[in-house]
């Protein structure tokens, strides 16, 4: 049976948000269980409110729980030490501000499948899940369903876009084509879903079982040993609270004391002061982007020019970029391009190239050319390259591998090792726009690129200093280096350590 929209909510839920995965047999005892996924935050989250509305509508009113499943691998294969250290320590924080407002959050470490295992365990009387487009999440979902609605037919299931300010599937009903095609469609019903949020009704005391005790030094050491130890970044800490000083705070908050560059300056890599810095949190739903968008728009007439643009990248791209990887399966292969863009770029695959790079040298910003190897760089030891950079960089992926396909697999590979924000519907979209044409149109048939947009150095140069973007990402390097240097030196080991036992070495010295 296809999801259907939900009925209106206690808590103000728009129901177009909700769509009724399984509708159940109207079990009306038990608590509500809320499976995070995506939005791993407890303010200003539809998902978590709308679990309490069906909590509050029960028949007497039911508690509500949380849960958070780690995914195993394949899917974490593609998560690093520096992804996995930062939703881990989030998670840490999240867990320790549920427990102070007495709700319940049971960690799942055996991951998605542990999902139905639990309700069942709690008798739960729904499960209300958020969204992700991308498939190793949706698939997770889909068995969840399945397993649910075979062995607990009487229990409803729920789903809740949290994420996008119009819901993905309130937005448009099919791929779109172009930024311009989209956002006359979400235009139109931005003022329908662009609200303040309500607060969190009042629970009921929770008096079921109670969650594991989490080690989180422990897990954190574990699961960061296991991944691929590509650093973690120290540029910005994980958690709501950080979310909104970066947001709002007195003394560098974006809305606060940046904005005004943002217009003018968001296109410059020699000026990353200018750009919002909330990429991180938005991508592991530690602030909402709704919160964001409200925000920015008290502040409209203090630079409208600047918070214009920046709810266009906010709401517009961002959410353009759920809509592709939602109605498009193949949204990180070649065969999710448009046909004009697949036939322009297979015309020309076997054209002859300047140079040929393995992926290692790339990695390794072995090229020839310095300012892709700066934004290599950049990624590689900050965690995040400027958007600028982001489109030449992937650009140039293609000109420089066998084909097509190799760029795509390379500049996607790259983006979801490093970037702080990789494996996110922005990341896959970024890297299609600038191999495979999406989003945009055909442009004059060059070599290699056929009909793809080209960008080269020189045009980089006529747009800001190449040469300062260089130095500063040298400078960057150094002190990444240094500190890294001084961790090894501190800790007396070159592999990092869990923060316990760094605590502990350090406890050894003052003895």
């Amino acid at each position: 049976m296809p999801p259907t929209t939900a009925p209106a909510s206690s808590t103000r839920v728009h129901p177009s948000r909700v769509r009724v995965l399984h509708p159940g047999g109207g079990r009306t005892t038990g608590p509500v269980v809320y499976w995070m996924l995506r939005d791993q935050r407890l303010a200003d989250n539809w998902a978590l409110l709308h679990a309490a509305g069906l909590a509050a509508a029960s028949a007497p009113a039911a508690p509500i729980a949380i849960a958070f499943a780690l995914f195993p691998r394949p899917f974490l294969l593609g998560a690093r030490r520096r992804q996995l250290g930062f939703l881990l320590r989030g998670l840490r924080r999240l867990a320790a501000d549920a427990r102070a407002r007495g709700l319940p959050f049971f960690l799942l470490e055996g991951g998605p499948a542990e999902v139905p295992v639990l309700v069942r365990r709690l008798g739960a009387s729904a499960l209300v899940a958020d969204f992700s487009p991308l498939r190793p999440v949706r698939e997770a979902l889909d068995a969840v369903l399945g397993e649910l609605r075979r062995d607990v037919a009487d229990m409803a299931v729920h789903q809740v876009d949290a994420h996008n300010v119009v819901p993905v599937w309130a937005a448009s009903g099919k791929l779109e084509y172009s930024a311009k095609t989209f956002r006359g469609k979400v235009s139109k019903v931005m003022d329908e879903y662009l609200v303040e949020y309500p607060e969190l009704p009042a629970l009921m005391p929770w008096d079921g079982e109670q969650p594991e005790d989490v080690d989180w030094d422990a897990l954190i050491n574990r699961i960061c040993r296991d991944a691929e130890n590509v650093p973690e970044i120290d540029w910005c800490e994980p958690g709501e609270a950080a979310a909104m000083e970066v947001l709002l705070g007195s003394k560098d908050g974006f809305l606060t004391k940046r904005i005004k560059n943002y217009d003018m300056g968001r296109n410059d890599p020699t000026k990353p002061r200018a750009l919002s810095c909330l990429s991180p949190y938005l991508h592991f739903g530690h602030i909402s982007a709704q919160r964001c968008a409200l925000e920015a728009k008290k502040c409209h007439h203090l630079s409208p020019k600047s918070v214009d643009a920046f709810l266009e990248e906010l709401i517009i791209r961002r959410e353009l970029a759920d809509n592709f990887c939602y109605y498009q399966p193949h949204y990180d292969s070649l065969a999710g391009a448009w046909e004009w863009a697949r036939k322009t770029l297979m015309d020309h695959a076997g054209d002859k190239r300047e140079h040929i790079y393995t992926r290692e040298l790339l990695e390794n910003a072995k090229t020839s050319d310095p300012l892709w190897n700066a934004s290599q760089l950049e990624m590689v030891h900050l965690g995040k390259m400027h958007g600028f950079m982001r489109m030449y960089w992937a650009k140039k992926i293609l000109e420089w591998t066998s084909g097509p396909e190799e760029a795509l697999s390379v500049a996607i590979y790259l983006n979801d090792k490093y970037h702080i924000d990789g494996r996110d519907p922005n990341g896959y979209v970024g890297c299609m726009w600038s191999i495979c044409g999406l989003h945009d149109q055909g442009w004059k048939e060059r070599p290699v690129f056929g009909k793809i947009r080209y960008m080269n150095y020189a045009g980089c140069k006529r747009k800001f200093d190449v040469d300062a973007y260089i130095s500063y990402v040298k400078r960057l390097v150094a002190q990444a280096k240094k500190r890294k240097a001084e961790e090894a030196r501190d800790t007396g080991s070159k592999h990092p350590k869990s923060e316990a036992i760094q605590q502990l070495n350090m406890s050894k010295t003052l003895i």
